[in-house]
Protein backbone atom coordinates (compact mmCIF):
# COMPACT_ATOMS: atom_id res chain seq x y z
CA UNK A 1 0.00 0.00 0.00
CA UNK A 2 1.53 3.13 -0.83
CA UNK A 3 1.87 6.02 1.38
CA UNK A 4 -0.16 8.29 1.49
CA UNK A 5 1.69 12.20 2.03
CA UNK A 6 -0.90 13.93 4.51
CA UNK A 7 0.93 17.17 5.15
CA UNK A 8 0.45 19.85 2.76
CA UNK A 9 3.33 21.57 0.86
CA UNK A 10 3.42 23.98 -1.48
CA UNK A 11 6.02 24.22 -3.88
CA UNK A 12 7.37 27.48 -4.96
CA UNK A 13 8.32 27.52 -8.81
CA UNK A 14 11.72 28.72 -9.34
CA UNK A 15 12.93 32.21 -10.13
CA UNK A 16 13.30 30.98 -14.21
CA UNK A 17 9.90 29.34 -13.92
CA UNK A 18 8.36 32.48 -11.95
CA UNK A 19 10.04 33.91 -15.19
CA UNK A 20 8.39 32.09 -17.59
CA UNK A 21 4.47 31.94 -16.41
CA UNK A 22 5.11 35.95 -16.35
CA UNK A 23 6.41 36.20 -20.06
CA UNK A 24 3.68 33.44 -20.80
CA UNK A 25 0.82 35.58 -19.70
CA UNK A 26 1.76 38.45 -22.25
CA UNK A 27 0.64 37.38 -25.41
CA UNK A 28 2.82 39.94 -27.13
CA UNK A 29 6.11 39.09 -25.13
CA UNK A 30 4.92 35.46 -26.03
CA UNK A 31 5.30 36.36 -29.69
CA UNK A 32 8.15 38.51 -29.13
CA UNK A 33 9.97 35.54 -27.78
CA UNK A 34 9.01 32.85 -30.48
CA UNK A 35 9.93 35.42 -33.33
CA UNK A 36 13.69 36.67 -31.39
CA UNK A 37 14.07 32.40 -31.10
CA UNK A 38 13.29 32.25 -35.31
CA UNK A 39 15.58 34.69 -36.00
CA UNK A 40 18.56 33.60 -33.58
CA UNK A 41 17.96 30.52 -34.85
CA UNK A 42 17.53 31.61 -38.77
CA UNK A 43 21.24 33.54 -37.83
CA UNK A 44 22.85 30.81 -36.75
CA UNK A 45 22.02 28.08 -39.11
CA UNK A 46 21.74 30.87 -42.31
CA UNK A 47 24.45 28.98 -44.12
CA UNK A 48 22.82 26.07 -44.10
CA UNK A 49 19.07 27.66 -44.40
CA UNK A 50 19.88 29.80 -47.92
CA UNK A 51 18.14 28.73 -50.81
CA UNK A 52 21.52 29.75 -52.75
CA UNK A 53 24.20 31.48 -52.03
CA UNK A 54 23.27 35.37 -51.39
CA UNK A 55 25.79 36.58 -54.08
CA UNK A 56 24.62 34.20 -57.02
CA UNK A 57 22.94 36.53 -60.05
CA UNK A 58 20.28 35.23 -61.97
CA UNK A 59 20.55 36.49 -65.29
CA UNK A 60 16.68 35.24 -66.39
CA UNK A 61 14.77 36.38 -63.24
CA UNK A 62 16.50 40.23 -61.98
CA UNK A 63 13.55 41.91 -60.25
CA UNK A 64 11.55 39.05 -60.01
CA UNK A 65 8.75 39.73 -57.89
CA UNK A 66 7.89 37.62 -54.77
CA UNK A 67 5.90 34.66 -55.27
CA UNK A 68 2.88 35.88 -53.81
CA UNK A 69 2.25 37.95 -56.84
CA UNK A 70 0.85 37.20 -59.65
CA UNK A 71 4.18 36.81 -62.03
CA UNK A 72 5.84 35.65 -59.22
CA UNK A 73 7.95 32.38 -58.89
CA UNK A 74 8.00 30.08 -56.48
CA UNK A 75 11.69 29.51 -56.53
CA UNK A 76 12.40 33.14 -55.61
CA UNK A 77 10.11 33.41 -52.32
CA UNK A 78 10.48 36.53 -51.71
CA UNK A 79 11.75 37.70 -55.43
CA UNK A 80 15.16 38.83 -56.79
CA UNK A 81 16.57 42.15 -56.66
CA UNK A 82 18.01 44.58 -59.76
CA UNK A 83 20.66 42.12 -59.66
CA UNK A 84 18.73 38.78 -59.70
CA UNK A 85 20.12 37.49 -56.42
CA UNK A 86 17.21 35.86 -54.09
CA UNK A 87 16.09 38.41 -51.66
CA UNK A 88 15.27 35.71 -48.76
CA UNK A 89 19.27 33.93 -49.54
CA UNK A 90 20.54 37.89 -48.82
CA UNK A 91 17.50 38.38 -45.60
CA UNK A 92 18.84 34.87 -43.94
CA UNK A 93 22.65 35.36 -44.66
CA UNK A 94 22.38 39.62 -43.74
CA UNK A 95 21.26 38.04 -40.13
CA UNK A 96 24.33 37.30 -39.47
CA UNK A 97 25.45 41.03 -39.87
CA UNK A 98 22.40 42.95 -38.74
CA UNK A 99 21.68 40.97 -35.63
CA UNK A 100 24.94 38.23 -35.14
CA UNK A 101 27.63 41.38 -34.78
CA UNK A 102 25.18 43.23 -32.67
CA UNK A 103 25.02 40.56 -30.12
CA UNK A 104 28.47 40.50 -30.07
CA UNK A 105 28.93 44.34 -29.88
CA UNK A 106 26.53 44.20 -27.19
CA UNK A 107 28.15 41.03 -24.89
CA UNK A 108 31.78 42.70 -24.69
CA UNK A 109 30.29 46.19 -24.11
CA UNK A 110 28.34 44.89 -21.36
CA UNK A 111 31.11 43.00 -19.45
CA UNK A 112 33.73 45.91 -20.00
CA UNK A 113 30.67 48.66 -19.20
CA UNK A 114 29.66 46.36 -16.11
CA UNK A 115 32.77 45.89 -14.39
CA UNK A 116 34.12 49.64 -14.44
CA UNK A 117 30.48 50.62 -13.37
CA UNK A 118 30.61 48.13 -10.61
CA UNK A 119 34.03 49.72 -9.61
CA UNK A 120 32.48 53.43 -9.61
CA UNK A 121 29.34 52.65 -8.01
CA UNK A 122 31.14 50.77 -5.55
CA UNK A 123 33.98 53.52 -4.86
CA UNK A 124 33.61 57.03 -3.01
CA UNK A 125 34.80 60.60 -3.64
CA UNK A 126 36.75 61.73 -6.73
CA UNK A 127 36.41 58.89 -8.26
CA UNK A 128 33.40 58.16 -8.67
CA UNK A 129 32.31 62.21 -9.41
CA UNK A 130 34.60 62.62 -11.97
CA UNK A 131 33.53 59.35 -13.67
CA UNK A 132 29.96 60.44 -13.58
CA UNK A 133 30.33 63.94 -14.55
CA UNK A 134 32.40 62.33 -17.71
CA UNK A 135 29.50 59.75 -18.62
CA UNK A 136 27.05 63.06 -18.51
CA UNK A 137 29.41 64.94 -21.51
CA UNK A 138 29.54 61.37 -23.14
CA UNK A 139 25.62 60.40 -22.97
CA UNK A 140 24.60 63.92 -24.19
CA UNK A 141 25.96 63.08 -27.94
CA UNK A 142 23.81 60.74 -29.80
CA UNK A 143 25.19 57.08 -30.04
CA UNK A 144 24.57 57.59 -34.29
CA UNK A 145 26.58 60.43 -33.99
CA UNK A 146 29.30 59.34 -32.18
CA UNK A 147 29.56 56.31 -33.80
CA UNK A 148 29.62 58.65 -37.44
CA UNK A 149 32.43 60.25 -35.87
CA UNK A 150 34.50 57.09 -35.21
CA UNK A 151 33.93 55.71 -38.36
CA UNK A 152 34.81 59.06 -40.34
CA UNK A 153 37.83 58.96 -38.52
CA UNK A 154 39.09 55.07 -39.16
CA UNK A 155 37.19 54.84 -42.42
CA UNK A 156 34.14 52.25 -42.96
CA UNK A 157 34.61 48.76 -42.78
CA UNK A 158 32.91 45.96 -40.62
CA UNK A 159 35.88 45.74 -38.26
CA UNK A 160 35.79 49.78 -37.83
CA UNK A 161 31.92 49.65 -37.20
CA UNK A 162 31.95 46.74 -34.65
CA UNK A 163 34.34 48.49 -32.83
CA UNK A 164 32.27 51.86 -33.23
CA UNK A 165 29.28 50.75 -32.05
CA UNK A 166 31.10 48.89 -28.93
CA UNK A 167 32.75 51.86 -27.73
CA UNK A 168 29.51 54.13 -27.45
CA UNK A 169 27.74 51.33 -25.97
CA UNK A 170 30.34 51.14 -23.15
CA UNK A 171 29.62 54.80 -21.06
CA UNK A 172 25.59 53.50 -21.16
CA UNK A 173 26.40 50.68 -19.62
CA UNK A 174 28.85 52.23 -17.18
CA UNK A 175 26.23 54.57 -16.63
CA UNK A 176 23.35 52.79 -15.69
CA UNK A 177 25.53 50.84 -13.68
CA UNK A 178 27.18 53.38 -11.37
CA UNK A 179 23.75 54.55 -10.59
CA UNK A 180 22.07 51.89 -9.98
CA UNK A 181 24.64 50.71 -7.19
CA UNK A 182 24.68 54.00 -6.15
CA UNK A 183 21.00 53.80 -5.84
CA UNK A 184 21.09 50.52 -3.61
CA UNK A 185 24.39 51.11 -1.88
CA UNK A 186 22.83 53.26 0.89
CA UNK A 187 19.34 51.14 1.77
CA UNK A 188 18.50 49.28 4.73
CA UNK A 189 19.49 45.79 3.45
CA UNK A 190 23.12 47.08 2.20
CA UNK A 191 23.24 48.70 5.46
CA UNK A 192 22.67 45.47 7.45
CA UNK A 193 25.15 43.25 5.17
CA UNK A 194 27.77 46.14 5.85
CA UNK A 195 27.31 45.78 9.49
CA UNK A 196 27.50 41.70 9.13
CA UNK A 197 31.00 41.83 8.07
CA UNK A 198 30.54 40.74 4.31
CA UNK A 199 33.29 41.70 1.93
CA UNK A 200 33.04 44.60 -0.62
CA UNK A 201 33.06 41.57 -3.44
CA UNK A 202 30.21 39.60 -1.52
CA UNK A 203 28.03 42.53 -0.80
CA UNK A 204 28.46 43.38 -4.42
CA UNK A 205 27.78 39.95 -6.25
CA UNK A 206 25.19 38.16 -3.82
CA UNK A 207 23.61 41.36 -1.79
CA UNK A 208 23.58 44.41 -4.82
CA UNK A 209 23.42 42.34 -8.38
CA UNK A 210 20.34 40.52 -7.65
CA UNK A 211 18.55 43.49 -7.20
CA UNK A 212 19.62 46.10 -10.35
CA UNK A 213 18.70 43.11 -12.67
CA UNK A 214 15.82 44.62 -13.87
CA UNK A 215 17.92 47.26 -14.63
CA UNK A 216 20.39 45.36 -16.77
CA UNK A 217 18.38 43.68 -18.52
CA UNK A 218 16.51 46.91 -19.76
CA UNK A 219 19.77 48.25 -20.81
CA UNK A 220 21.17 45.28 -22.73
CA UNK A 221 17.45 44.71 -24.56
CA UNK A 222 17.93 48.58 -25.70
CA UNK A 223 22.03 48.35 -26.13
CA UNK A 224 21.02 46.02 -28.49
CA UNK A 225 18.43 47.50 -30.36
CA UNK A 226 20.48 50.32 -30.66
CA UNK A 227 23.14 48.23 -31.97
CA UNK A 228 21.33 47.12 -34.48
CA UNK A 229 19.67 50.26 -35.57
CA UNK A 230 22.93 52.12 -35.63
CA UNK A 231 24.87 49.16 -37.98
CA UNK A 232 21.61 49.56 -40.12
CA UNK A 233 21.84 53.16 -40.21
CA UNK A 234 25.78 53.22 -41.38
CA UNK A 235 25.42 50.73 -43.82
CA UNK A 236 22.63 53.07 -45.32
CA UNK A 237 24.76 56.03 -45.01
CA UNK A 238 27.71 53.62 -46.95
CA UNK A 239 29.86 53.86 -43.65
CA UNK A 240 29.41 50.73 -42.19
CA UNK A 241 29.25 46.93 -44.15
CA UNK A 242 30.00 47.47 -47.70
CA UNK A 243 28.38 46.23 -50.23
CA UNK A 244 27.89 43.27 -51.96
CA UNK A 245 27.42 41.84 -47.97
CA UNK A 246 23.82 41.75 -47.79
CA UNK A 247 23.26 43.37 -44.50
CA UNK A 248 19.81 44.75 -44.16
CA UNK A 249 20.52 48.48 -44.06
CA UNK A 250 23.05 48.48 -47.12
CA UNK A 251 20.00 46.36 -48.69
CA UNK A 252 17.75 49.31 -47.82
CA UNK A 253 20.01 51.46 -49.13
CA UNK A 254 20.78 49.64 -52.61
CA UNK A 255 16.93 49.12 -52.98
CA UNK A 256 15.74 53.08 -52.68
CA UNK A 257 16.51 53.61 -56.60
CA UNK A 258 13.69 50.90 -57.10
CA UNK A 259 11.20 51.62 -54.80
CA UNK A 260 8.52 52.64 -56.93
CA UNK A 261 9.84 49.38 -59.66
CA UNK A 262 9.93 46.87 -56.63
CA UNK A 263 8.42 48.14 -53.57
CA UNK A 264 9.65 44.59 -52.05
CA UNK A 265 13.36 45.03 -52.00
CA UNK A 266 12.51 47.89 -49.83
CA UNK A 267 9.62 46.60 -47.77
CA UNK A 268 11.16 43.02 -46.90
CA UNK A 269 14.70 43.78 -45.09
CA UNK A 270 12.79 46.96 -43.53
CA UNK A 271 10.37 44.35 -42.00
CA UNK A 272 12.74 42.48 -40.75
CA UNK A 273 14.82 45.17 -39.31
CA UNK A 274 11.05 46.61 -37.47
CA UNK A 275 10.21 42.73 -36.07
CA UNK A 276 13.62 42.27 -34.97
CA UNK A 277 13.62 45.46 -32.83
CA UNK A 278 10.03 45.36 -31.71
CA UNK A 279 10.16 41.71 -30.46
CA UNK A 280 13.80 42.82 -28.01
CA UNK A 281 12.18 45.55 -26.86
CA UNK A 282 9.06 43.78 -26.18
CA UNK A 283 10.42 41.01 -24.74
CA UNK A 284 12.91 42.94 -22.55
CA UNK A 285 10.34 45.14 -20.89
CA UNK A 286 8.36 42.07 -20.05
CA UNK A 287 11.11 40.58 -18.50
CA UNK A 288 12.04 43.68 -16.59
CA UNK A 289 8.46 43.85 -15.41
CA UNK A 290 8.56 40.06 -14.19
CA UNK A 291 11.79 40.74 -12.23
CA UNK A 292 10.76 43.66 -10.91
CA UNK A 293 7.64 42.25 -9.81
CA UNK A 294 9.36 39.30 -8.10
CA UNK A 295 11.93 41.55 -6.28
CA UNK A 296 8.96 43.12 -4.86
CA UNK A 297 7.02 40.05 -3.24
CA UNK A 298 10.39 38.91 -2.18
Amino acid sequence: MPNANIYFQQREPSPLRQLWLHVNSNPFAVAAFYILAIALLVMLFSPWLTPYSPDAQFADAILQPPSWDDAGEIRYLFGTDDLGRDILSRIIAGSVYSLGYPLIAVLVAAVIGISIGAWAGMSRGVQSSTLNHLLDVILSIPSLLLALVIIAMLGPSLVNVMFAITLVLIPQFIHVVHNAIYDERYKEYVTASRLNGVTRWYMLTRVIFPNITSVLVMQTSFALSTAILDIAALGFLGLGVQAPAPEWGTMLARSLDQVYVSPWMMVLPGLALFLTILSINVLGDSIRAAIAERVRNS
